[in-house]
């Protein structure tokens, strides 16, 4: 099996930060959840996936369309500037437009719930993919 350079790296950082943002996404959740009595109230939601596969796959638009150009000064600008999926942050916003409740709170706990449960099998699903990960190499130091 024949890996390019830097796939490690790269699968190892994005399951990293797939964990951290499972955790922030849970803490959300949580205060969601525990706020679902208070009055005016508006609950809260993570957004993280979109912005990172909007980077990823503008990183292979990149790739195959770059247009090379001569950067003979530090002011020049580049024709293309890859976004770099390193720095995608995750973001919590605040829904202002719904409303469940007559008091202006928009927490719907059935929904909140089945959130959590999403969270928690994405959460389970990238620990195995880093357990593999792990495990992999560990086979392949033990070989070498």
């Amino acid at each position: 099996m024949f890996i390019e350079r830097g796939h490690f790296a790269k699968t190892q950082f994005l399951l990293e930060k797939g964990l951290d943002v499972a955790v922030l996404r849970r803490r959300v959740i949580a205060d969601n959840i525990a706020n679902v009595d208070v009055p005016h109230f508006k609950r809260s939601e993570v957004s993280y996936e979109a912005q990172l596969r909007r980077a990823l796959d503008h990183e292979e638009y990149v790739k195959r369309n770059e247009v090379p150009a001569k950067l003979t000064d530090i002011r020049h600008i580049p024709f293309f500037r890859a976004m770099d999926y390193r720095e995608v942050k995750p973001r919590t916003h605040i829904d202002y437009l719904t409303t469940m409740r007559n008091d202006g709170n928009n927490v719907d706990p059935e929904h909140e719930l089945t959130e959590a449960l999403k969270n928690q099998l994405a959460y389970q699903a990238i620990t195995n993919a880093l357990n593999n990960n792990f495990r992999a190499l560990n086979i392949v130091m033990r070989l070498a």
